[in-house]
């Protein structure tokens, strides 16, 4: 298949393209590189099956890119993914992530797109009652952020019916492993490995019980590349393991992993937090064939050792 990836110079779709050209398939990458980098796509590179365009989603070029390379599948990952920042700026969340939206399915439709993979958050659940979370979930959005990813999800469901265009959205709990930049608020994983390979001071915050639901990147990558035949047209499912992990529990793993001393500096819980999250991802066993595979302390170790691969090179 011909297989379009937006913000593929980033963590997670610079990891997909890696697993699309694999599978044997043609893929571009579309990726402003305001938060990709093009080290993650240095052995997509070396294919001939591969191309990247720096382009902002939002360029009126994005359609006329697609009208002519006819891609079958529009995998869409580019995103401003920062809850702070769409509560500082809600104007410039919406651009690049419902506007963005809209001019990725744009283009899907002039290229006759079959279907779009879309990338959601669990952000769209708000403070669930019930944890884990299940796919049928009411969504409840509690920030810029989450709105516009449920605004997203709103337009496919709008394009399907205008154009046929089918889709599969994919809820992504905490995703963390390799090529995950330590600089963004969500990579907790990769804040508390770089820290401790670098032997700087790390912050669990409150009394380090809150929980999240840890999802290892080539788990992720394997749902999308499922999402991509013809699976689970028109559904949401939530790609995570159903596990809480607390912070602290979590600091403790990665220390371990890395070697290091576990000793977690305090600081004050931060405001608008949520206490836990996990997701069901039962669903998606049957509807995409799909299972995370690996354990977290499995998962922990692979990005510790390419962290540290990584460092001794600089």
């Amino acid at each position: 298949m011909r297989i379009l990836v937006t913000g593929g110079a980033g963590f997670i779709g610079s990891t997909l393209v890696d697993r699309l050209l694999a599978d044997g398939h043609e893929v571009m990458a579309v990726d402003d590189l305001s938060g990709g980098d093009r080290e993650n796509l240095a052995r997509a590179a070396e294919s001939p099956r591969f191309a990247l365009h720096v382009l902002d989603i939002r360029d009126p070029a994005l359609i006329g890119l697609a009208a002519e390379w006819k891609p079958e599948v529009v995998c869409h990952l580019a995103a401003q993914i920062s809850v702070r920042k769409s509560v500082a700026d809600p104007v410039h969340d919406a651009r690049l992530n419902v506007e963005g939206t809209a001019s990725v399915l744009t283009a899907a439709h002039h290229g006759g797109t079959r279907k779009v993979v879309f990338a959601s958050s669990v952000a769209v659940y708000g403070r669930p009652p019930v944890i884990p979370v299940p796919g049928d979930a009411p969504t409840d959005p509690r920030s810029p952020y989450a709105a516009s990813k449920l605004s997203a999800e709103t337009y496919l469901t709008a394009f399907k019916a205008l154009y046929g265009i089918d889709y599969t959205t994919l809820v992504l709990s905490n995703v963390y492993g390799p090529r995950q930049s330590p600089d963004g608020e969500a990579g907790v994983v990769a804040i508390f490995t770089d820290a401790l390979l670098n032997g700087t001071p790390t912050v669990v915050y409150g009394d380090g019980g809150q929980t999240r639901d840890y999802i290892f990147i080539d788990d992720v990558v394997d749902g999308f590349a499922r999402a991509c035949e013809d699976r689970g047209n028109g559904r949401r499912f939530n790609l995570g393991t159903g596990v809480e992990t607390t912070d602290r529990a979590l600091h403790s793993l990665v220390a371990g992993a890395a070697g290091a001393p576990d000793e977690p500096g305090e600081a004050p819980a931060r405001l608008g937090d949520l206490p836990a999250m996990a997701v069901d991802p039962a669903p998606a066993f049957e509807g995409l064939g799909w299972r995370p595979q690996t354990d977290l302390a499995a998962g922990l170790k692979t990005t510790v050792d390419w962290a540290r691969a990584r460092l001794a090179r600089r």
